[in-house]
């Protein structure tokens, strides 16, 4: 069972859809921009298992049908009660409106296969998110991701292992600081790559759970993201890490289509920027995500032929990756398709702490 903070509503001044590309501070950080001229994404197709995904202006060109575990009578997952399915959906792959109005996505040209599993955030039943998962493998997803937390089960288990041995990328978030601050499922999962939070200095965020099991570290403060009003909002979690992360290994899938789900994984661990502590930390595992190194970097493939549920890049003796830049590669057109195409709380917010929400007109503020 997930639970989600208690907020406090600040009222707030209005915001435009054409100011939000300048706030999402992130992408400049992780040179989106550079890396889209290398690919987009496009031909790879992202499960967001969540609340369902609203057909928000900025993601609708990219928003396939998927389905609705909760609901059932043919749903296709483009409804979304919560928000949070939304707001994931929109950090991974927002097409935005023009060239710089709306929010842009980490990988704009990949497509959301939207899975709902639940109508709030406070539910999170470890067999429906299995089911969700099972469902997102056998309809072509090639990465996963599950930006919320549940309980063990096994049911959960052999779904991600299968997705992992089916050569599938799944992301999971580290979860949020709560008063047993202990890693949840799918997280504690062999083969998930899973994921922590950082601020905008690069630094562990707050709420951004500390853990053997954190591999890499993404932006999760601040993030400007689509919402289910058809408007936007401001969020801070170690769910928006979680996307950020799933956008970053659509463009790797669209880059390196042959490369299998675990040499992606590897790929983005690998060239990840040392933070806190040299080598590899319990924070930010072996660092924050480098999008452009990880688009470009000529990296060692894993030892051995088989897919491992435990991916670690081979280091140096000074404790570096061992990798070598690519000296050339070949844009992609990927131009823009008109054709339309959960995992919460815990791991979206602020454990069970109380957040401030600010409300606009166009923009409001919540925690996951």
């Amino acid at each position: 069972m997930i639970a989600i903070a208690a907020s406090l509503v600040i009222p707030a001044k209005t915001a435009h859809a054409d100011s939000f590309r300048a706030d999402q501070w992130y992408l400049k950080t992780l040179r989106i921009t550079q890396a889209h001229t290398i690919t987009k994404g496009a031909g790879v197709k992202v499960a967001v298992i969540d609340t369902g995904v609203y057909p928000h202006p900025d993601v609708r060109r990219n928003l396939l049908a998927g389905t609705d575990l909760v609901s059932g009578n043919n749903r296709d997952g483009r409804i979304d009660d919560d928000g949070h399915g939304t707001n994931m959906a929109s950090i991974i792959a927002a097409h935005g409106r023009g060239r710089s109005d709306g929010v842009l996505g980490i990988a704009p040209s990949a497509r959301i296969l939207p899975v709902k599993i639940t109508n709030r955030g406070n539910s999170m039943p470890a067999k429906t998110m299995a089911a969700g998962v099972r469902w997102a493998s056998e309809h072509g997803a090639t990465v996963i991701n599950v930006s919320a937390e549940t309980g063990p089960a096994f049911e959960l288990a052999d779904a991600i292992q299968a997705a992992v041995t089916g050569n599938i990328v799944v992301v999971a978030g580290v979860g949020n600081t709560s008063k047993q601050a202990i890693i949840a499922y799918p997280a504690a999962i062999d083969g998930v790559l899973v994921v922590g939070s950082v601020n905008r200095a690069d630094e562990s965020a707050s709420f951004s759970i500390h853990s053997p099991k954190v591999q890499i570290c993404a932006p999760g403060v601040d993030i400007t993201t689509a919402d289910k009003t058809g408007e936007y909002v401001d969020i801070d979690g170690t769910s928006a890490s979680t996307a950020v992360v799933s956008g970053a290994a659509a463009l790797l899938r669209a880059r390196f289509p042959d490369l299998p789900a675990n040499e992606i994984v590897h790929r983005l661990v690998a060239t990840a920027d040392d933070v806190g502590p040299p080598g590899r930390d319990d924070e930010c595992g072996f660092g924050v995500v480098n999008v452009m190194k990880a688009l470009t970097t000529d990296v060692p493939p894993l030892a051995g032929s088989a897919a491992s549920p435990a991916v670690v890049p081979a280091k140096s003796s000074s404790g570096a990756a061992t990798t070598s830049p690519i000296t050339a590669f070949t844009p992609q057109g990927e131009a823009d398709d008109d054709s339309t195409a959960v995992l919460l709380g815990g791991l979206g917010g602020v454990g069970l702490a109380l957040g401030a929400l600010a409300f606009f007109s166009l923009r409001r503020r919540r925690n996951f």
